[in-house]
């Protein structure tokens, strides 16, 4: 009995038994008076050892523990008992993570060091389930659901991830097929996860891979274990809780082991198994020794069950040897069950057709850049499959986990990146699905989850969809199609002009600078991150405004509605009229000489600020030098950051959208300053991806939102689009090669493009040099009628002279040629 003296908050106990006197069963009892007792919490199951009880939300005066059975037949011998404090029961992440600072280093995952983890999705095209991989080796097998970690027990001790040194891949550098490694003294380990089948029918497949790289021959068990815990770090808290999850049931029955109800298949037969509920200890405990529960089935009061498959392994130098996993995504799977009399050819040709599947998914578009260029069209193409990932059917989604449902802002971004390398039908399919959802009234909300539409007003959403349809048809000119949608769009518009009649009233006409210069755009909204607290008039919402107007108009030219193409376009007139008016009085009021993020408080905000140059195509008008001392502001930002002159804790990899701004603006060697740092902060590299949220110290155990993220990665890919060829609007020009560099091309390099679409057609070159001069050769299927082929330099000498097919052409601004006709060869010779 333990008296308190007075009422107290407790979050736990530990008990320490002594020896073999512990006691197998008992209660943890608390009171007030000592009189009425409240059974908190029974042990079924002891182990001994450092038992931890969890008591969330206690409080009490005494403590009681009624020992009911012993092991050692009577006695009991406790060696200590520590109450513990309100944390360690404020929620079972703080409880697991006091319980793994008493365990070695290693035998818990990464974050209960309190270091950041990164990880990557594991799934296939368009399914609703995927999984996730971390750099360890950790594999969370749905979301919120349990993992499997690998262990290695040799030579009387437990190899765990942080015994060993890591590393991490892709097949091929870009297939969404990733692999871990771990390399220790004499021994190699290979992790590879990847996705079969079909959406809704697939399988997650696991090859493990131990090699012996050492002298000896080696032996020992490999171990497969299934734990509570969920790959998501805790502090991931949005949509569902990262960290410690829970598993209630185990049991194996030769062919499969049940988890809650969910199938893992040892398509290797294990020489042994081994279930604990955690009163009985965590399966650390155990494998540590070299040794098994004997049970091979337990239920967990507590639902922190834990269990592992075990492998014996006698490795000769140099030799390998596998084993095979398998956990269905669903019930039904596709083709057969997985083949447990030959499971090594099996995996093989599973994976084999997944890597088929997904080269001819990215390989759609091919750039090919000298040396270790080449890993930024790696990136590219990766980040492409994770958008095909990510979604859930028709459904575009930045994420699976914190950000597992569709806005229209990332969806319409991520369908312009689909497009530009080849994908339409995605496009499509998810313009169809989230036109279901626009209001009556022509609002269309800014996200849609499973609770159907969301109505908070976030005011970019409007533009943003007319945009998603114009892009869809710019890219297959689908007539048909885009007079289906025209009413939705009609519609969207006529919502816009209530939305900004609302600031056309007086107030807004006379009254304090700040409200006039409010007038006639849309109302202030969330829809902008730093907003979230209180809305903003945001330039960022009319950006998108501006865009939809603009597509609108283009779309009523195109269909030949005359009426709505007049009434449109003078919409679209007045309201750049108002934006402008608007930007340049807002800069007055605030005495800046830079381009505003909203209204009201003259912020500096670059990345968002891009969007009025791409997607909306506004260079032209946009204040300067305003927007250039945007851009030159930001630069110097950048350079500090990166030279690590100025302080700095974090930064969004939304910055990427900037390498292509840069390369608008003529500013390509900017560009490729801001593509190298970026791409040096992809998490893990070789993955080839980026959190939402990049932190300088890359263990800082910090929100990072989803990783990979799908919107940030089609950010990335409209940039480096933009190297290659860019549609200018104002002019109707294909602009080609303004983001190559000299040091892409050389009598020995070369850049290659092939396939690219565009919006009048697809595009191929070659670009290199021959005798000092730099040779193109152009062809394609390009609509040349509809536009005019602008054909960029990649050296920063002006071009002296130029040739076309051997016809001399005139050079425009001492680094562009127009090319009037394909095939056709280009010349460039420099002073």
């Amino acid at each position: 009995l333990i008296d308190r003296l007075q009422l107290r908050d407790l979050g736990g106990l530990t008990i320490n038994w002594k020896g073999r006197a512990f006691a197998t069963k008992y209660d943890v009892k608390l009171s007030d008076d000592s009189k009425v007792w409240e059974t908190a919490y029974r042990v079924e199951k002891g182990n001994g050892g450092a038992d931890n009880i969890y008591l969330s939300e206690a409080d009490a005066r005494y403590i009681r523990l009624d020992l009911l059975k012993s092991h050692s037949g009577n006695d009991y011998a406790i060696s200590c008992i520590k109450v513990r404090s309100i944390a360690f029961g404020s929620s079972l992440n703080a409880f697991f993570d006091s319980v793994a600072q008493q365990a070695p280093k290693g035998y818990y995952p990464k974050y209960f060091t309190h270091e950041q983890s990164y990880w990557t999705v594991v799934g296939a095209d368009g399914d609703s389930k995927s999984a996730l991989i971390n750099e360890q080796g950790q594999i969370e097998v749905a979301k919120s659901s349990f993992s499997l970690e690998p262990f290695i027990y040799a030579g009387d001790s437990l190899t765990t991830w942080h015994s060993v040194t890591t590393s991490q891949s892709l097949a091929k550098k870009y297939l969404p097929v990733p692999s871990v490694e771990w390399k220790a003294r004499g021994l190699q380990l290979n992790v590879t996860a990847f996705a079969s089948g079909k959406a809704g029918r697939s399988v997650l497949m696991v090859r493990y891979r131990l090699t012996n790289t050492g002298e000896r021959r080696l032996h020992g068990k490999f171990l497969v274990a299934i734990r509570p815990f969920q790959v998501d770090p805790p502090w991931q808290f949005l949509n569902s809780l990262g960290g410690v999850t829970t598993i209630s049931n185990i049991s194996y029955h030769g062919e499969s082991v049940e988890v809650d109800g969910k199938r893992v298949i040892p398509m290797s037969r294990p020489d042994g198994f081994g279930a604990t509920g955690f009163d009985s200890g965590d399966i650390t405990e155990y494998i540590s020794r070299g040794i098994l529960p004997k049970s091979d089935s337990v239920h967990d009061h507590f639902a922190h069950a834990s269990a592992a498959l075990a492998y014996s392994f006698d490795l000769a130098r140099d030799s390998s040897w596998n084993v095979y996993i398998a956990v269905p995504f669903h019930e039904a799977v596709d083709g057969c069950t997985p083949d447990m009399t030959l499971p090594a050819e099996f995996v093989a040709g599973k994976l084999k057709t997944t890597e088929r599947f997904w080269e001819s998914k990215l390989d759609r578009v091919d750039i090919e850049l000298p040396g270790t260029a080449q890993s930024i069209i790696n990136t590219l193409k990766s980040n492409l499959a994770y958008i095909f990932i990510n979604r859930d059917g028709p459904v575009l989604q930045p994420g699976t986990r914190s950000y597992d449902r569709s806005w229209i802002r990332d969806g319409s971004m991520m369908s312009a990146a689909l497009l530009r390398f080849g994908d339409s039908r995605v496009v499509r399919d998810y313009i169809d699905w989230y036109s279901r959802y626009i209001y009556p009234s022509g609002k269309v909300p800014c996200v849609v989850d499973a609770y159907g539409a969301d109505p908070v007003p976030e005011n970019d959403s409007h533009g943003e969809y007319i945009y998603a349809v114009m892009q869809y048809f710019r890219f297959t000119h689908d007539t048909t199609w885009l007079r289906m949608k025209f009413a939705s769009v009609v519609k969207v518009v006529r919502y816009i002009e209530s939305l900004r009649r609302q600031e056309m009233t007086e107030k807004y006409r006379t009254g304090t600078p700040e409200e006039r210069a409010c007038y006639g755009l849309v109302p202030a909204s969330i829809s902008h991150e730093g907003y979230s607290n209180h809305p903003e008039h945001s330039y960022w919402d009319d950006f998108f405004v501006m865009l939809g107007l603009k597509d609108a108009a283009s779309m009523a030219r195109i269909l030949g509605e005359k009426k709505f193409e007049k009434d449109l376009a003078a919409q679209r007139d007045d309201f750049r009229k108002c934006l402008y008016a608007s930007m340049r009085l807002a800069m007055k009021n605030k005495n800046i000489d830079y381009i505003p993020g909203c209204v009201e408080l003259g912020d500096f905000d670059a990345t968002s600020t891009t969007v009025g140059i791409d997607p909306v195509g506004e260079l032209r008008y946009i204040p300067e030098p305003q927007l250039t001392n945007t851009f030159e502001k930001y630069y110097k930002y950048f350079e500090a950051r990166k030279d690590s002159t100025t302080m700095w804790d974090a930064y969004t990899p939304y910055e990427t959208r900037i390498i292509g701004i840069l390369v608008y603006l003529g500013e390509r060697k900017k560009a490729q300053e801001l593509t190298k740092f970026f791409m040096g902060d992809r998490r893990p590299l070789n993955w080839n991806e980026w959190p939402e949220v990049i932190w300088r110290d890359r263990d800082t155990p910090k929100f990072i939102g989803d990783m990979p993220h799908a919107w940030v990665g089609s950010d990335f890919i409209r940039s480096v689009r933009t190297m290659f060829v860019y549609e200018r609007e104002h002019d109707s020009a294909l602009v080609v090669g303004a983001g190559i560099t000299g040091e892409w091309v050389s009598d020995t390099n070369r850049v290659v493009v092939r396939n690219l679409p565009t919006y009048w057609g697809k595009l191929n070159y070659t670009v290199g040099t021959q005798n000092g001069a730099v040779v193109y050769s152009l062809s394609g299927k390009i609509d040349m009628h509809e536009c005019h082929l602008l054909v960029e330099s990649p050296l920063d000498r002006p071009v002296r002279t130029a040739m076309v097919d051997g016809v001399s052409a005139k050079v425009l601004d001492g680094r562009s040629v127009e090319v009037k006709q394909l095939p056709a060869r280009l010349e460039l010779k420099y002073r």
